[in-house]
């Protein structure tokens, strides 16, 4: 669902010689049967012509010239036709009404197929709900890739320090208003940068959903609902945004050496999380203080680990994509 940047690049990993033998050395074979963009819909029980589905979107048409124009991702997944094992959503949030992804991803949980989560939107919307789905129909919800793109954030957290109590998380996970604050540090200004952002394909619609940090406090949502488990809507997280950076704090920040950056932060205050996006000025001794436009970050400090830091540079959206098949290689194994 989805064959958008994140959906295409998928569909170039599966060619990928190296990740075929990868998967064969495994005893895997992935066939893709379906796929559904905004236009049109191609489905083939034996397996679609992936090369065809990207020289298609590159070249700005729809997979629907290949099967169907017309009709949408609600009717795929629904129609009684079409059958798969794992839904992948890479489709857009569509904050607030975060459709049709909740619909798609309710419906393939109730029909028992597992799913991958590229999508945002429906775990903001309805994390509880359609968790509690994935276990009464025995199936799986996956969604690392929602977070800081092709970094485990919520692996690390969920499986990995699964067994200490979480003191305190910090992220970086959100790569434009990272690239913006570093091109605002160069003197350009934010109108300049959002354009650049935009040409290099990092910015989407109207920019809002980054620019205002609603990118950031829907992350930390995630993570306070999967890692954390402390029920949180986006709308409760106190937000700020690439606006936040004045010229004088931008001055201030470039004159003392340090990096701006959106900080996502959930501190333990011995009752429950406190959850913000905070703009801070990161000293370079932090340790996200020397990450550069194209990186993202995530710290965990726990009780019996102490402090984790993990990052990644993140120049295109392979990784993300890639986080995608390592859900859905998960689910194929039954990892936990």
């Amino acid at each position: 669902i989805g064959v958008g940047n994140l959906g295409r690049r998928l569909c170039q990993l599966l060619q990928r010689s190296s990740v075929v033998n990868s998967l064969n050395v495994r005893g895997i074979k992935l066939t893709i049967v379906g796929a559904v963009d905004s236009k049109g819909i191609w489905y083939n029980a034996a397996g679609l012509d992936l090369a065809e589905v990207v020289r298609v979107k590159e070249a700005g048409g729809s997979v629907g010239e290949l099967g169907m124009i017309g009709g949408d991702a609600l009717s795929l997944v629904n129609d009684n036709d079409v059958h798969c094992d794992i839904v992948l959503d890479a489709s857009p949030v569509n904050y607030p009404t975060c459709e049709p992804g909740v619909s798609c991803v309710r419906s393939s949980l109730k029909r028992g197929w597992n799913v991958v989560c590229a999508n945002k939107g429906p775990l903001i919307s309805a994390y509880t709900e359609l968790m509690d789905l994935a276990r009464v129909h025995h199936v799986r919800l996956l969604f690392d890739g929602t977070v800081a793109g092709g970094l485990p954030a919520i692996n690390l957290g969920q499986r990995d320090l699964a067994c200490t109590h979480i003191r305190r998380i910090e992220a970086v996970p959100n790569l434009v208003s990272g690239f913006i604050f570093d091109r605002l540090a160069e003197g350009v200004t934010v109108e300049e940068a959002a354009k650049q952002a935009k040409e290099e394909g990092q910015l989407e619609g109207d920019g809002v959903w980054d620019l205002e940090g609603y990118d950031c406090a829907a992350k930390l949502a995630i993570l306070a609902n999967s890692v954390l488990n402390q029920p949180t809507r986006l709308e409760e997280i106190a937000r700020v945004g690439v606006d936040g950076a004045t010229p004088d704090i931008v001055a201030k920040s470039r004159a003392e050496g340090e990096k701006l950056r959106l900080v996502c932060c959930a501190v333990w205050n011995g009752e429950r999380y406190e959850l913000s996006v905070q703009l801070r000025s990161l000293k370079p001794s932090h340790p996200f203080g020397s990450l550069g436009p194209y990186n993202m970050g995530v710290l965990y400090e726990s009780e019996l680990f102490g402090t984790i830091v993990s990052t990644i540079l993140e120049e295109d959206p392979i990784p993300s994509a890639s986080s995608m098949l390592r859900d859905v290689l998960s689910i194929i194994r039954d990892d936990p």
